[in-house]
């Protein structure tokens, strides 16, 4: 009897298509590219491949917030902390779409989470201090911004939004500190510029104001924040036809400005612009300011 050599052949196995891995760089590579509803549809590639990847559901997320699809980014933030209860970013991730939803008290509970995870998490102390800004908590706020400092040292947004809190409080000159060190850090903060000008006006130093409104307005030419309230600085100190050339650029940015109507009328009225006056009175009025005052002094 023979013997046969059978020779057994050994093929490796051929997956056509790409593997979870790269479907996730794929994304991340269109995310970064800000092609965000291509990366979605790699991340989910990667899902549909693996069900239990956190992270493809934490990056999905990410692309939703992107968009704007806040409710779409929860759910997948939240999908990727069911499979991963100890992924932070995922926490941070979903308290920032809950913040933008204006669920504060949700947002601090998930960034309470993410420090939990990552206590050396600035982002995530800054996060929560913007969303105890926003629930009128002050005193937690600056608590918060501090850590963040504390942590790195030149956190600029950190400084400018503590100083916010401190100005809520009426701590000015604590504020005019910390939106000095913002723009010690960083030259070309518009905002911090502007807001320390807020500071400056309520301590009633309106020059100083308008220094730092103009320089806002040097950094960002459409800031209609910064010519409106550059105005209010130039009326209290009398100069009315400067006012209402910033009131104008404010409306020409902004033209349903109501509050710019509004204070340019007063300037008129104050320059013997009667007609003027009533127009922009009866403008702010129907933007939904109480212009009676001004209406009956000049319309009448």
């Amino acid at each position: 009897m023979r013997n046969f050599l059978i020779l057994l052949l050994f093929i490796p196995l051929v997956f056509f298509g790409q593997t979870v891995e790269e479907y996730l760089q794929s994304g991340d590579a269109k995310a970064f590219a800000k092609d965000y509803k291509g990366a979605i549809n790699d991340y989910t590639e990667a899902i549909e491949l693996n069900p239990n990847y956190a992270v493809a559901y934490n990056n999905r997320g990410a692309s939703k917030a992107d968009l704007k699809d806040y409710y779409g980014a929860i759910s997948d933030y939240t999908k990727a902390i069911e499979i991963n209860p100890n992924a932070a970013n995922a926490y941070y991730n979903r308290g920032i779409s809950k913040h933008k939803l204006e669920d504060y008290y949700g947002a601090i509970s998930d960034c309470t989470k993410a420090i939990e995870l990552d206590l050396n998490n600035a982002v995530a102390y800054y996060n929560r201090g913007l969303s105890k800004y926003r629930v009128k908590d002050h005193n937690g706020a600056i608590r918060d911004f501090t850590k963040a400092i504390e942590i790195d040292p030149n956190y600029a947004l950190a400084y400018n939004n503590r100083g916010a809190s401190k100005n809520d409080l009426k701590d000015y000159y604590g504020a005019i500190s910390d939106y000095t060190k913002a723009i010690e850090i960083n030259p070309n903060d518009a905002n911090a510029y502007y807001n320390r000008g807020l500071s400056k006006a309520d301590l009633k130093d309106d020059y100083g104001a308008i220094s730092d409104y103009t320089k806002a307005i040097e950094l960002d030419p459409n800031y209609a924040l910064a010519y409106s309230n550059r105005g209010a600085s130039k009326a209290k100190l009398k100069d009315h036809n400067g006012a209402i050339r910033d009131y104008t650029k404010a409306i020409e940015i902004d033209p349903n400005y109501a509050l710019a109507y509004y204070n340019r009328g007063i300037s008129k009225y104050y320059t013997n612009d009667l007609n003027g006056a009533c127009e922009d009175a009866k403008k702010s009025a129907s933007l939904g300011i109480d212009a009676s005052p001004l209406i009956q002094a000049a319309c009448n």
